[in-house]
């Protein structure tokens, strides 16, 4: 932005009078001295170096028409040639009638005629002027990204509501466009690298908009948007960015993915058709063979139902709609399987939809950042219900409860639990956390200071799903783990898959490097189980013993287990 938008209302502009009269040079001096900073030129040539030399500071300029060297329709023509003095407005100083036309059409913005026998219109006419220029300016700054161009997002929505009140009944489609994994392009080639695919991207899509007769523009960070008159098939747009990416930057691994959403009578509003499109754009996040995915009916009753949940989750937690069911966990690596705890899981026992898996959910409200509202809510009640069986079977089994990766930036969330043991007078032991691995990859250092924390505080940390992510191994040897519990996609297959089973007994491997037991999620089968106990897997759950079930169905675990006991979990203890 130019230095001019800084200067407050009461700093003086700088003016340009260009005029080979001393005289009247004089006279306008003497009118615009008290208001203004001004410089003077006697002819065009002068004129054009003092602009040069002061583009970013001169607020207008008044120029003579009439002068030796260069006259000021030359001066016009060149300040209109330049990216910058085309910005300055111009107040021609003529007494041709002729002549003021012509400099209208050149590019002048206003006229005063000579002589100068109203000092009054002059100061009014050049306030003025400069006022609505700065204001162009300024807004002109905002309706244009500055790196690409293209409308900001604000201002794209805006020039689309503008079309749809001027082309109500014509069909239109918004188009949403996003970089596969775009972060990392600038931490591997650098911002300049980054910003340079940026420009590159826009340049293709702002082509693209002429040629449809629409809009194109940015949003935040890597996020595209187009508006344009309906196509049936956007196949060669999606194949026209891939080749001019692959062309420019070759062997870089560039990939765009593209959401169209459709403008239909009960989608009209610009924001909502963008807001279906980049949907539709994220359901193929991940897919490397799709690039381009549609709003359909499908994800429109998705959508639906996905806000439906949003819109109903503060009233389940309030009527306690949500419930925690419990998976039991057994110990197999000495002799018969034995009891020694749960997992916590949630359900939602929604008035409409009946009992809502955790899939449905939990990423769902991991992006609207409600998840640790239910993550608290169902701690409470975990705790609640495991002090009830301690006291009602003096069972000393501990239970895990899941803390996802919206939970480790809450700089509380130590104290909250810690809170939650003691309101219900268990032992901190009794509390095991479950970290995901994509936790880890999200913000590595944050979890280790979290997780760290929490085995300072005396809690037992199990790594859940292990093995999914690409960070596993680099995980392992800078996160305070107590248990491995191995992603039951391994479990599952194993027996059928050589790759799946070598897999397993890499963990295995592992897990014995590191002298912290593993515990095998997904175990269905007889043969599953004894497959694992024969490669010296310590503890299992899964349907082969139990699905998760409510709280008082998981009370018949406990009354046919005699020799619930933590023996395990203190092993794990006083391993530190």
């Amino acid at each position: 932005m130019d230095q001019k938008f800084n200067y407050d209302e009461k700093m003086k502009r700088f003016i340009l009078i260009v005029d080979d009269e001393f005289v009247n040079r004089e006279i306008l001096g003497g009118v615009l001295e008290e208001e203004y900073n001004l410089y003077f030129a006697e002819d065009g040539e002068v004129a054009m170096n003092i602009l040069k030399e002061n583009k970013k500071t001169i607020s207008l300029v008044l120029l003579d028409l009439k002068m030796p060297k260069l006259n000021g329709f030359e001066v016009i023509k060149l300040m209109k040639a330049d990216s910058m003095l085309k910005k300055i407005p111009i107040i021609v100083l003529t007494s041709e009638k002729e002549a003021e036309v012509e400099s209208l059409k050149l590019g002048a913005s206003d006229f005063i005629t000579k002589p100068y026998d109203m000092p009054e219109i002059i100061i009014t006419r050049v306030k003025r002027l400069i006022e609505l220029s700065e204001d162009r300016l300024i807004i002109k700054s905002a309706e244009r990204d500055e790196l690409t161009g293209l409308y900001s997002k604000t201002f794209f929505y805006e020039y689309a509501h503008i079309m749809n009140k001027f082309k109500p009944d014509s069909k239109m489609d918004a188009l949403v466009f996003d970089i596969d994994h775009f972060h990392l392009i600038n931490e591997i080639y650098g911002r300049n690298f980054g910003d340079d695919v940026l420009k590159k991207l826009a340049q293709i899509l702002k082509d693209y908009a002429a040629k449809l007769e629409g809009l194109a523009g940015r949003g935040e960070a890597d996020i595209f948007f187009l508006y344009v008159n309906h196509l049936d098939d956007y196949n060669d747009l999606e194949n026209t960015i891939q080749k001019e990416l692959l062309d420019v930057y070759k062997g870089n691994n560039i990939h765009i993915r593209i959401g169209v959403c459709e403008k239909t009578s009960d989608i009209k509003n610009i924001e909502q058709l963008c807001d279906r499109a980049k949907l539709a754009c994220n359901t193929i996040r991940g897919k490397f063979q799709k690039r381009l995915a549609y709003f359909d009916e499908d994800l429109k009753q998705k959508t639906f139902f996905n806000e439906r949940l949003i819109h109903d989750m503060h009233d389940g937690l309030e009527k306690k709609q949500f419930v925690a069911f419990y998976q039991p966990k057994y110990e197999v690596y000495e002799g018969e399987p034995v009891l020694k705890g749960a997992e916590a899981l949630v359900r939602w026992n929604h008035p409409d939809f009946g009992l809502v898996s955790p899939g449905a959910f939990i990423s769902l409200f991991e992006e609207n950042g409600l998840i640790q509202l239910v993550d608290n809510y169902i701690w409470k009640e975990t705790a609640r219900q495991l002090k009830k069986w301690k006291k009602a079977f003096k069972t000393n089994i501990s239970v895990s409860v899941n803390v996802s990766r919206i939970d480790i930036y809450d700089p509380d969330i130590e104290k909250k639990l810690i809170k939650i043991i003691k309101d219900n007078g268990l032992d901190i032991k009794d509390f095991h956390i479950e970290i995901t691995e994509s936790a880890y990859a999200d913000n590595a250092k944050q979890l280790i200071r979290v997780v760290e924390g929490f085995r300072q505080a005396g809690f037992i940390i199990e790594m859940d799903d292990f093995g999914t992510g690409y960070s596993a191994l680099n995980m392992l040897s800078s996160l305070p783990i107590d248990i491995l519990k191995l992603d039951m996609q391994f479990v599952k297959t194993m027996l059928e898959d050589e790759k799946n089973l070598r897999m397993v007994e890499i963990v295995m491997d592992i897990a014995r490097l590191l002298d912290v037991p593993v515990v095998a999620e997904g175990v269905e089968t007889k043969e599953q189980l004894d497959k694992l106990i024969e490669m010296g897997c310590h503890m299992v759950q899964g349907y082969y013993f139990s699905k998760p079930v409510a709280a008082d169905e998981f009370e018949k675990f406990l009354k046919e287990t005699k020799n619930a006991d933590d023996s395990f979990f203190k092993r794990i203890w006083r391993r530190r």
